[in-house]
């Protein structure tokens, strides 16, 4: 199942971040918001991501092309650095799609931008890409909202 992920919102509640990064990539420990939101996604098997870019998709994209794994995986080093062994990967079997949805489009205006991404799903999953739960998501019924009794 792919998960769409808003990206793409001015951040005005985050003013000291958001007039140079997006809310996204704002700092929770070492990695930005939407990493951790992606990696729990990851946990529950959804791994095909669809990005709604757009206030500062620029930096979204960078943040991916230059995504330094190292960082938050164990890893030896040989020689100067010339070589290093990931002990383990965090994003090597996710799939993400960038789509730039505009600067000023409203949530049904990304959704419709990406519509081509989703063709052949019955369902998917969406959320906006600054916040996070801990909702136990292998307990929510698709179409049925969350059921505390499973």
């Amino acid at each position: 199942m792919k998960v769409v992920l808003f990206c793409g919102g001015l951040g005005t509640r985050l003013r000291e971040h958001s007039d140079t990064i997006p809310k996204p990539l704002v700092n929770v420990g070492y990695r930005p918001i939407m990493w951790h939101l992606m990696r729990y996604y990851a946990h529950f098997g959804h791994k095909d991501f669809v990005l709604c870019l757009g206030y500062r998709g620029d930096l979204i994209r960078e943040y991916f092309l230059n995504y330094r794994e190292h960082m938050s995986n164990d890893f030896t080093m040989h020689g100067n650095g010339e070589q290093i062994d990931l002990h383990s990967s965090d994003i090597e079997d996710w799939r993400v799609t960038f789509v730039d949805t505009g600067m000023h489009s409203n949530i049904g205006q990304r959704l419709r931008r990406v519509r081509k991404y989703l063709q052949g799903e019955s369902v998917f999953l969406a959320n906006y890409a600054d916040g996070l739960s801990d909702l136990p998501l292998d307990r929510l019924r698709v179409g049925h909202g969350y059921d505390a009794r499973a």
